[in-house]
């Protein structure tokens, strides 16, 4: 027993001094958020994410471009929203809020934006993806082309396309300048992933869908030491030349700079938007509570858990300083585990961290009473530690599945409506109470156990008052 209690004692130390250097505010090592993230670590920076209101950040007003004088549908903006949303969240931002204002414009508020040209890029680009027919005199790289899908939808494999716009087969006769045939479009695409050529350039490798693959393999057979372009939104990103025959993917490279290759894998991961956007305004958002405020509020904090602390330790003496390592390891475990979802800090969210602390504070409370309880009754220490643990435990889960049922009825409801900040404090209780119950039933147990269980059987009157008894 002894044994396993050490192991578990190790596990917490190390869990800990990982989490003290993840929190901490200072530059991490490429290397460790490699390790972290693997190759996701370009999106994030194992720093402490701040919301609009702390931070501020950047808001752009999208209206309908109206093509054809034809306003867009209630059913085409939703969707563009959805698109939209899902770009900004591969960026690596945590709650952005993303909401429809009136029939044809959508409100994008992003916060902390690190490259504002980047964002505003990606959010506005329509993201038509189309795999074109060059030849052997491709147009450069760059260049704006007119293509038979953007002049009359029309594909060379249009059973290839998806959504039910109407797509023909027949190529269009060229005006005054060249139209390049289009032979699929990008939702032939299943996967796109970011990633390095052989000569260190970025790249973005793709995999074709299934239903897809006969006819990608057919046009590459047939197209052997030709171009095949891939343009994006009227614009050549690449031209590469078939080399063998394709049908399961591919690689799409161009002048890509990293964050270049990312937006286009999150283009085409999350499709392209039904309705062409304009950039009506865009203006930068300063912290609405102020760093004065903020800086108040972190101060606040640490006193109320400095005086939850003392209270613990003087009120249940020994068992109060087990109790108090017990929710700085908690403390420190949910601050890493928000840096590494990420979480993005609202102020609504800060209210739900807090208010996890008070749970974790409630359930070693919970536990200590149980363990006065059972020392009063005349149990030996050891015996009261275990049954202390073991008659807490349905207290302890009562009460946190009765706060986490509430907890998913507000996340319920702000995914619904869009209400990014009850979204925030319900994911952030969530994962608080989930850390808090993991501090408690491990952390604190193993801390008791070790503390507790190696002394003799029986208490003295002196040990007993020690332990609060």
């Amino acid at each position: 027993m002894r044994e396993r209690n050490l192991i578990n004692l190790t596990i917490i130390i190390v869990l800990a001094v990982i989490s003290a250097y993840i929190v901490a505010p200072i530059q991490k090592l490429d290397f460790v958020k490699s390790l972290v993230f693997w190759q996701d670590a370009r999106t994030h920076d194992l720093q402490i994410k701040q919301g609009l209101d702390l931070k501020g950040g950047l808001q752009v007003l999208l209206s309908s471009a109206n093509e054809g004088g034809v306003p867009p549908t209630a059913d085409q903006m939703e969707s563009a929203r959805r698109i939209i949303e899902n770009r900004v969240n591969g960026l690596g931002l945590s709650e952005p809020i993303v909401q429809s204002q009136g029939t044809d414009r959508i409100l994008v508020e992003l916060p902390g934006v690190s490259n504002r040209e980047t964002a505003i890029d990606l959010i506005k680009s329509t993201g038509q993806l189309e795999f074109v027919d060059a030849g052997v005199s491709p147009p450069s790289e760059g260049t704006l082309i007119s293509t038979t899908f953007q002049t009359a939808r029309a594909l060379r494999f249009p059973q290839t396309a998806q959504g039910g716009n109407p797509i023909s087969s027949t190529v269009p006769v060229a005006g005054a300048g060249r139209v390049w045939e289009t032979a699929f479009t990008g939702e032939i695409i299943a996967t796109a992933r970011t990633g390095l050529s052989t000569l260190g350039q970025y790249v973005v490798d793709f995999t074709i869908q299934p239903s897809s693959q006969a006819s990608f393999g057919e046009f590459t057979a047939s197209r052997i030491n030709q171009a095949m372009c891939i343009v994006l939104d009227h614009r050549v990103l690449s031209c590469p030349f078939i080399r063998g025959v394709l049908r399961e993917g591919g690689q799409i490279s161009g002048q890509f700079n990293q964050e270049g290759a990312n937006n286009l894998e999150l283009t085409l991961n999350y499709g392209s938007l039904p309705v062409s956007l304009n950039i009506e305004t865009t203006r930068d958002i300063g912290a609405t509570l102020g760093s004065e405020s903020i800086r108040r509020s972190v101060i606040a904090g640490i006193i109320g858990l400095v005086i939850l602390l003392v209270f613990l330790i003087l009120y249940y003496r020994l068992p109060g300083v087990v109790a108090a390592l017990a929710l700085i390891f908690f403390t420190l475990s949910s601050l890493a585990l928000f840096v590494l979802i990420p979480i993005t800090l609202t102020l609504p969210g800060i209210a739900g961290f807090v208010l996890s602390i008070a749970t974790a504070a409630d359930a070693n409370i919970l536990v200590l009473e149980r363990f006065k309880e059972e020392m009063r009754a005349g149990r030996t220490v050891r015996a009261s530690v275990e049954t202390a643990f073991q008659r807490a435990w349905p207290s302890i889960r009562d009460s946190n599945t009765s706060t986490l049922i509430t907890c998913f009825i507000l996340l319920f409801f702000g995914n619904t409506f869009g209400a990014s900040t009850v979204r925030g404090f319900a994911i952030n209780l969530i994962l608080g109470i989930g850390m808090s119950i993991f501090t408690t039933m491990f952390a604190s147990r193993t801390f008791m156990r070790l503390a507790f269980t190696s002394q003799p059987n029986e208490a003295t009157a002196e040990r007993k008052a020690i332990l609060g008894v």
